[in-house]
């Protein structure tokens, strides 16, 4: 039955990414690229978020973000977009190598005047081994939430940071463990 809570709460969340309800100044666009970019991340923090990891982790990866159509302006002059969020790339620990792909929706808030984005999103994520050493993750499917801050520069280049956490919420038993990501991103934006 818990287990089934979460996977509700996971798909409510996901699913409200797609069904917002809109404010009247909403201007109409077209789904577009973004931004494409290359990141690596390491899990810096001993432990991460409970229970922690086991073995040290390194993932590199290429990734693209899709705007949906429409935006909105909010309090203090920040912009709303929903996101879709894609990456392709390579995860490493204790030796061991593997393909790793995440993907799904999320929101991005920018202050224009500042050249800051908060992001924050949900998804899937798909390896190609389970295992990395002694850390089991207990399946190839695993459940994916990310937060980002990210600085733009001039010639649309942009600096972020973000953290990313995937897991498999328990759905292949009690025992698993999921990882916490430190990334640091370069993008071009479009």
């Amino acid at each position: 039955m818990f287990i089934a809570k979460k996977i509700s709460a996971i798909l409510i969340l996901g699913l409200s990414l797609f069904f917002p309800e809109v404010g009247h100044t909403q201007e109409p666009t077209e789904f577009e690229l973004i931004s494409v970019g290359i990141r690596g991340g390491i899990n810096l923090i001993p432990g991460g978020i409970p229970p922690g990891e086991y073995e040290d982790f390194q993932q590199y990866d290429v990734f693209g973000i899709v705007g949906f159509p429409g935006k909105w302006d909010t309090l203090w002059g920040v912009e709303g977009r929903y996101l879709w969020y894609t990456s392709a790339g390579v995860i490493r620990a204790a030796g061991d190598e593997g393909f790793i792909t995440t993907f799904g929706p999320g929101l991005a808030f920018t202050k224009l005047d500042w050249n800051l984005t908060l992001e924050m999103g949900t998804g899937g994520v798909v390896v190609s081994d389970d295992t990395f050493g002694v850390q089991d993750f207990g399946g190839k499917v695993q459940f994916l939430a990310h937060g980002a801050l990210s600085y733009h520069f001039p010639q649309n280049i942009s600096l972020g940071w973000r953290f990313q956490h995937f897991s498999d919420a328990t759905l292949y038993g009690q025992g698993n463990r999921g990882i916490d990501f430190h990334f640091l991103e370069l993008r071009y934006g479009f």
